[in-house]
């Protein structure tokens, strides 16, 4: 495993990394999470992403117990949370990045993952009803009182991350450095375009999601939506439509003959693909049980197989079904 700098910080994370969205409080309880923690770990992984949303704080129960389990040293792993969507209701508890809701949601991850703080800590989703300047104050006091290390935005636009970029630089407070949006090959104009300016002005560093689009990339719904998959979950029927599409299914089909040159799985492939990109800090993979960890962390040995060449004949067969 290598590890690249988020960004332009000094911390350094594993190129490949494991989340919980989806899994944590839904397929898996904290004894299979910890098994497939210990298996990341095993394999180099020093990233484990997680949300307040995710399961409605069960996701950060989970990680935070079976933390506690693994017993690492605290500084040789990093964990994140996210903040936007809340948990419970109320007018400052729902869709928000006011201050409010804020300080006290960093207090609640904190408990439920049982750590005196975490490393990144993300603004979920942009919050248009409140100022901008409130968000940056808010998480600059955040990690000023030393309950996150560093901040950023997920599915954030440029021009957003930009100007919280610049309200911090005006008034010398903690600036946002990472940003985790969804990458895959079949949705990339964000990464590939409009950040494009960003990684280079204010040094934005990439923890990207999703690099198997939902599954759609390992193949597995060519032929329909298979019992027990992602898609067939009730709560994720809003993925169906992008899943079986016929043109994109195609272009899996096509792309078996490159990873099998490779000697890799589609998975794998999809994966390499992704942390291929110098401006992706790293991806965060997904597994319900250690055997997909395995799996997806062995894409790691199929980066560097990403020639030139390579690269040009996935982008012939991909490209004309991205977003």
């Amino acid at each position: 495993m290598n590890y690249r700098r988020l960004g332009h910080s000094g911390l350094k994370v594993s190129e490949l990394s494991l989340g919980s969205w989806v899994t944590y409080g839904n397929q898996l309880d904290t004894g299979a999470a910890r098994e497939c923690m210990a298996a990341a770990w095993d394999r180099g992984v020093n990233f484990f992403d997680n949300a307040e949303v995710y399961a409605a704080g069960k996701s950060e129960e989970i990680m935070g117990e079976a933390l506690k389990k693994l017993a690492w040293p605290r500084l040789k792993y990093i964990v994140s949370t996210k903040f936007f969507w809340g948990i419970t209701e109320g007018p400052n508890e729902k869709s928000t990045l006011n201050r409010k809701y804020l300080m006290n949601a960093i207090d609640g991850s904190l408990a439920r993952l049982q750590l005196d703080f975490v490393d990144l800590v993300y603004c979920h989703r942009p919050d248009p009803a409140t100022p901008v300047e409130e968000t940056v104050w808010a998480m600059h006091d955040m990690i000023d009182r030393g309950k996150a290390l560093y901040w950023g935005t997920s599915e954030w636009s440029a021009a957003q991350i930009a100007e919280a970029w610049q309200v911090a630089e005006r008034h010398h407070l903690r600036k946002p450095v990472m940003e985790q949006p969804e990458y895959n090959l079949f949705h990339r104009s964000r990464v590939e375009r409009e950040y494009a300016k960003l990684y280079e002005d204010i040094g934005l560093g990439l923890t990207t999601w999703s690099p198997l689009a939902s599954g759609l990339l390992t193949g597995k719904y060519r032929a329909g939506i298979p019992a027990g998959s992602r898609g067939a979950m009730p709560r994720m029927k809003f993925l169906v439509e992008g899943l079986t599409d016929k043109k994109k299914n195609e272009a899996v089909t096509k792309l078996e003959s490159v990873a099998r040159e490779l000697g890799c799985s589609l998975a794998q492939l999809a994966i390499a693909w992704c942390a291929r990109n110098p401006n992706v800090s790293t991806v965060i993979t997904g597994a319900s049980k250690v055997s997909q960890v395995e799996e997806n962390l062995a894409a790691a040995a199929v980066i560097d197989k990403l020639t030139p060449e390579v690269m040009q004949r996935i982008e012939a067969l991909t490209a004309a079904h991205a977003e």
